[in-house]
């Protein structure tokens, strides 16, 4: 019982020092692999700290390699956009100007039942009042209800200097308009933007490094 209880007692004050390194991300802003990994390391600790016959320090240091491997993952992830993506997930358009993406649903697996109760969840009952719903990374379903006189759905189209070209073809702008659109504001260089996005109006809000 006295073993447990000083196992249970390093355990307790390790994790809490590879959770605060991980980050203070809150539980809806986690990926899904993020949300596993959290799973993983917590089932590790149970192991060790209940199994007496489990060398203690050698699987704190499987639980720590663990730990420093997503550690490792997301900083990757932070520079690198193609990474990010395999990493993080993108978000998927399930509707669009009013219009359900079928073809969306079947690549996420959900059916039209699915999709409006997540409607439902947030407070939207008919489909015909929505814009468009994005099914976010973490499994959260972002709306934009119908409004008048807007253009476009505003999206993030330069992230750290970086263009991001499928979010350009989405609205079906091109490279030579966003050059436009920086020029016109005075920027020399994308490289300086940390953040671009075309706004429901077609304006562009930019805000440098």
């Amino acid at each position: 019982m006295i073993a447990i209880l000083i196992r249970a007692s390093l355990g307790f004050v390790i994790l809490l020092v590879l959770v605060r390194i991980i980050g203070n991300k809150q539980l809806g802003q986690l990926n899904v692999f993020t949300y596993i990994s959290g799973i993983v390391i917590g089932s590790m600790m149970g192991e060790i700290i209940l199994h007496g016959n489990i060398d203690f320090w050698r699987a704190m240091l499987g639980v720590a390699f663990w730990v420093g491997l997503v550690i490792c993952m997301e900083i990757i992830a932070l520079k690198s956009m193609k990474f990010r993506a395999l990493f993080d997930g993108q978000p998927i358009i399930l509707i669009k100007k009013g219009k359900i993406v079928y073809s969306a649903l079947k690549k996420e697996r959900l059916n039209v039942h699915d999709l409006t109760m997540m409607l439902r969840t947030n407070n939207t009952f008919s489909v015909s009042e929505v814009d468009y719903a994005i099914l976010e990374s973490n499994g959260d379903l972002s709306i934009l209800k119908k409004q008048a006189n807007a253009k476009y759905l505003p999206t993030i189209v330069i992230s750290e200097g970086k263009i991001i070209i499928k979010n350009l073809k989405e609205l079906n702008l091109t490279e030579s308009w966003l050059d436009s659109a920086i020029n016109e504001l005075n920027i020399k260089s994308k490289e300086e933007i940390l953040y671009a996005e075309v706004q429901k109006d077609g304006k562009l809000y930019v805000q440098c490094k």
